[in-house]
């Protein structure tokens, strides 16, 4: 009765585009304070470098087409869930904030969620060379909505298969690949404990329904 929306998806040619977002978010890096978030309030450390909020407005063709992407996918999401007509999806019009996230060895980010948002989303630029054995190194993690679930457990419960099990639920993200998730679902992305960067992008998405245009008699 209660399970929670997600979509995947991946870009059809990410070696291409994740090269290029690669080079010109380490160069935006590099800059500091210049394109880093002026007001950090999630918990995160050092080893993790959050951007502003306005990548998907940076004229770069290649912020272009992953705004395409993202968005177009957030769209059609919209319009299958809310059961739209044609008609209808062709008026939908999706806005979002959206930052990258470069992250280094023990980089992580805390538990939130995303409010005055319907949706978010992550798509993975690198995943980063995670240390062998470490099943949970810079996992996106989503908490289980349902808390009360887990107050007893037993042999009744414990082992539900998905989407009605009651523990929180994990992905390490592989290059090109696209999450979204309803933005009031808490998530949290665990320890990166591997060589290079981890580099994502994440965005909030506001969606709304333009007015229909009347025929002319």
């Amino acid at each position: 009765m209660f399970p929670v929306p997600f979509a995947f998806d991946r870009h059809a040619d990410p070696q291409r585009l994740n090269a290029s977002l690669r080079r010109l978010f380490l160069a935006r890096e590099a800059e500091g304070a210049r394109y880093a978030n002026p007001m950090p309030f999630t918990v995160r450390n050092a080893a993790l470098f959050e951007s502003r909020f306005d990548l998907f407005a940076w004229p770069q063709p290649e912020v272009a087409e992953l705004r395409e992407f993202c968005l177009s996918r957030v769209a059609r999401l919209a319009g299958e869930l809310n059961g739209y007509d044609e008609a209808a999806r062709a008026r939908l019009r999706v806005t979002a904030d959206a930052w990258f996230h470069v992250t280094r060895r023990h980089g992580y980010f805390g538990v939130h969620n995303h409010p005055m948002a319907s949706w978010s989303g992550v798509y993975c630029v690198a995943p980063g060379e995670h240390d062998a054995g470490d099943a949970d190194s810079g996992a996106l993690t989503f908490v289980h909505p349902h808390s009360g679930g887990a107050l007893y457990l037993d042999a009744g419960v414990e082992a539900m298969r998905p989407p009605f099990g009651i523990g929180n639920v994990s992905y390490r993200l592989s290059a090109g690949q696209l999450v979204i998730f309803p933005s009031w679902l808490l998530h949290q992305v665990l320890p990166f404990n591997g060589d290079g960067e981890r580099i994502t992008v994440a965005f909030n998405c506001v969606v709304a329904l333009a007015p229909a245009v009347a025929s002319r008699p």
